[in-house]
């Protein structure tokens, strides 16, 4: 299972909130905190080919631009899943991500899944009907292997097109 990550500047290892504006970019490799999601990837058979990332202050103030180009990206990059997050309780990584797997779900084949704590509650409450979004502790809370865990077996179920009802209904919002 090739994957797509797709961070903000904090979880790209680009810098915190000062680097907010970081512009979209990407590298063809695991990048910031994506070492974290690796085993779990790999109980999935699953594996990170590339990562993109992008500023949340950027991503609000150029979302239309920024939404078409990592479209754009995810078609060329043409991975079996993408995984927005885990957004943690970053407020405008976590909208950020959540428009994202949506726009990505609604303009190619590839499925997406986003990843938030509670903490998010107006981002999940306009998403959580058109988004798998996985339910996870805000930054440094308990449970985040859980999370990560589930993260990627939602993600193989959606590549191998496996029904998802009942994990969705367990794990997400």
């Amino acid at each position: 299972m090739k994957v797509l990550m797709i961070f903000d500047q904090i979880q790209a290892g680009m810098g915190g909130k000062e680097n907010a504006h970081q512009a979209l970019g990407g590298k063809m490799m695991p990048i910031g905190s994506a070492s974290m999601l690796e085993p779990a990837l790999k109980a999935e058979d699953g594996k990170i080919v590339a990562t993109i990332y992008c500023g949340d202050a950027f991503f609000a103030e150029n979302e239309e631009e920024v939404t078409r180009k990592v479209v754009g990206m995810t078609k060329k990059i043409n991975p079996d899943v993408v995984i927005c997050g885990p957004a943690f309780n970053y407020k405008g990584y976590a909208a950020m991500s959540a428009k994202l797997a949506k726009a990505i779900e609604a303009n190619t084949d590839i499925p997406a899944v986003a990843a938030m704590s509670q903490e998010n509650d107006e981002t999940i409450a306009e998403f959580k009907d058109s988004v798998n979004i996985v339910k996870m502790p805000k930054k440094g809370g308990i449970g985040l292997n859980d999370s990560l865990r589930h993260i990627c077996q939602l993600a193989h179920k959606k590549v191998n097109k496996e029904n998802i009802e009942d994990l969705v209904e367990t794990i997400c919002y």
